[in-house]
């Protein structure tokens, strides 16, 4: 049975991820709060990828990061405060899971990362230059992996 280890996961997309893959692999959930799905495939870690420091995990076939951060505010209300809080979650908060977790994929079968983005990345939309700020470094980020790992991994914004 896989192992994923799914960051973001006790709300919105990520508990959804949680609660369709633990019906066919185990899942090692790490988020600030826990996920309102208990199952016997479920592990969960409370951690804030900002603050804390990750948890040891021996092994595991993939990673889903999908933290969940956003400041819906017209720029004129957002503050550079707002700005370093979404970055540091999605962007620097990516670097230090994958950092952190790249080794053991490497052990697992046909290792894959997931980063989650957003539309508004692409289209710019009102009220979302913070998080389209943040998301268009995931993006990034997911290209440059792409080219660095490739072809022992799969990297899907």
């Amino acid at each position: 049975m896989k192992t994923i280890i799914v960051v973001g996961g006790s709300k919105g997309i990520g508990k959804a991820i949680v609660a369709k893959l633990v019906s066919y692999c185990k899942v090692i959930n790490i988020s600030r709060s826990a996920p309102s799905i208990s199952h016997d495939n479920l592990t969960h870690f409370n951690c804030d990828v900002t603050q804390d420091e990750l948890p040891e995990i021996d092994n595991a076939d993939g990673l889903v990061y999908c933290p969940g951060s956003i400041n819906l505010k017209p720029i004129s209300r957002l503050s550079i405060d707002d700005f370093k809080e979404d970055f540091d979650i999605n962007v620097l908060g990516a670097v230090k899971v994958i950092q952190k977790y790249l080794p053991i994929l490497k052990n697992g079968n046909s290792p894959s990362v997931v980063l989650f983005s957003t539309v508004a990345a692409k289209l710019g939309m009102p009220y979302h230059a913070s998080i389209a700020v943040a998301k268009s470094g995931v993006e990034g980020l997911v290209k440059s992996l792409g080219a660095e790992l490739a072809p022992s991994y799969a990297l899907m914004p």
